[in-house]
């Protein structure tokens, strides 16, 4: 079957193109908002080709095709007539504007996931700068060639500086920016209001917590310092200053719109995130980091179990967003990044359930199923293994959460740091150069233990007449 053959099924079943309201898509999944749930046909949605499982989800009928093969699907289904696509933020407004999803703590840290994705690609990046300084500087590295650390040109330690340390450095000015532009401001603004926030005339922050530098002090009262490598002040600042903004927009006249509400927007935000929110919010930053910190730092192994076991629920839940916080404020502060370890082993043990299942099944569609989905478990997506396969049997994603407790709490053992964040398993390699036995026995042990437990006890093929 063709991508045009799959796109009219897909339509056919989704009850006509007068049952569909707008077509978006994200990295795996078709994103469909219908006028009427009951006019799908669900059990045949399920057996289209490619099709790796379906499901509703904030107003979406969402369908899995997996990374790749989404795109081109969707390129089918724009091409046919009747068919309203749009983009994702669009469409996700409008299910927005239909019924509220979820609680007010599930759309909070949706909101903290739309801020973040869009900085994720560059702190990415830094953190295999990371990596590949760390190896490159790395004594016994530096000794084949018959060098030492010291024997490095300081201009080349300075040029690798640049390109690990910028984006953390002016971390504040990319939360304000996206922080802008996810509540509908001028980004521009964004930008500026959080270089303020770390501006050179301000006492660095870090220079300020070792000793060597003493906070500027207003009305005698207020200490100020910069805010490098905050992140809640500057998505506050962000989130209140393009309220302000928009604000400024309806109540200031044509004329003097230009020049009165940037002016406005950047003087009262400015005071508001030096000397309010900012001063607020970077003490309760510091309490979740501590205790944050503080889970990390669980003796046995049991940060590792915690969280190497739960991570992948918490992606069920649609709240593992929280999870990009929290690594970017444990690489602003240390440098390392220990959660992303544990986020691997519970990517890796739901790839072993899901091959686990393609190995037993006889069924051949599964059987391909779980191999592509098993394929991308091992880039480090898991929604088509966990939807497609392992959740929608049950016991696969339950034998997938102990694999990812056993292999975080081994990775815990063996304290494994990551240089950077957001890429986990194979690509996660990457950040893991100067630990790379010890982060491969981590994946292999979760992938095994969540292999064997559903090849042996978590799947059977009676389960697909159910």
């Amino acid at each position: 079957m063709d991508y045009k053959d799959i796109a009219k099924s897909v339509v056919e079943n989704l009850g006509g193109t007068e049952n569909i309201n707008s077509v978006a898509h994200c990295a795996t999944r078709l994103r469909v908002m219908v006028k009427d749930e009951q006019k799908i046909n669900k059990e045949k949605m399920e057996n289209v080709d490619k099709v790796m499982g379906a499901f509703f989800n904030s107003g979406q009928y969402q369908i899995i095709f997996g990374t790749g093969t989404v795109n081109k699907v969707y390129d089918a289904v724009a091409q046919l007539p009747g068919v309203n696509t749009v983009t994702k933020s669009d469409q996700k407004a409008s299910a927005s504007e239909q019924q509220p999803q979820g609680s007010f703590f599930k759309r909070a840290i949706r909101t903290f996931g739309d801020v973040f994705v869009p900085i994720i690609p560059v702190l990415v990046a830094t953190g295999l700068f990371m990596g590949v300084r760390g190896l490159l500087t790395q004594p016994d590295i530096l000794a084949l060639f018959g060098m030492t650390p010291e024997s490095l040109n300081p201009n080349f330690i300075q040029w690798t500086e640049i390109l690990t340390d910028t984006a953390f450095a002016f971390l504040p000015a990319l939360v304000a920016w996206s922080s802008f532009k996810v509540f509908g401001g001028n980004p521009v603004l964004g930008i500026v209001l959080g270089l303020m926030m770390v501006h050179p005339s301000l006492p660095n922050a870090y220079d300020v917590a070792g000793g060597s530098a003493e906070p500027m002090q207003f009305f005698g009262f207020i200490p100020v310092v910069g805010y490098q490598g905050t992140v809640i002040p500057a998505f506050i600042v962000g989130m209140v200053g393009a309220k302000l903004e928009k604000w400024l927009h309806q109540h200031v006249s044509e004329t003097f719109d230009l020049l009165v509400t940037p002016f406005l927007t950047l003087l009262i935000m400015n005071i508001l995130g030096l000397f309010a929110i900012g001063p607020v919010f970077h003490s309760l930053e510091t309490v979740v980091l501590s205790a944050t910190e503080w889970v990390l730092a669980l003796p046995f192994g049991l940060a590792g179990l915690i969280i190497g076991g739960l991570q992948q629920l918490i992606v069920v839940t649609g709240i593992h967003h929280i999870f990009n916080f929290l690594e970017v404020q444990l690489l602003a502060k240390d440098g390392v990044n220990q959660f992303n370890a544990f986020l691997t082993a519970a990517t890796a043990a739901q790839a072993g359930a899901i091959f686990g299942v393609g190995s037993k099944t006889t069924n051949a569609k599964l059987k391909a199923l779980s191999f592509s989905a098993g394929i991308s478990c091992l880039l480090g997506i898991t929604e088509p293994a966990i939807f497609g396969v392992n959740l929608r049997y049950g016991k696969p994603f339950v034998m997938g959460l102990i694999g990812g407790a056993v292999g975080g709490f081994l990775g815990s053992i063996l304290n494994l740091k990551a240089t950077g964040m957001s890429v986990t398993v194979l690509p996660g390699t990457l950040l893991y150069l100067n630990q790379l036995l010890p982060y491969f026995l981590m994946m292999a042990v979760a992938f095994g233990v969540a292999y064997g437990l559903t090849y042996m006890f978590g799947f059977n093929d009676e389960m697909t007449a159910k």
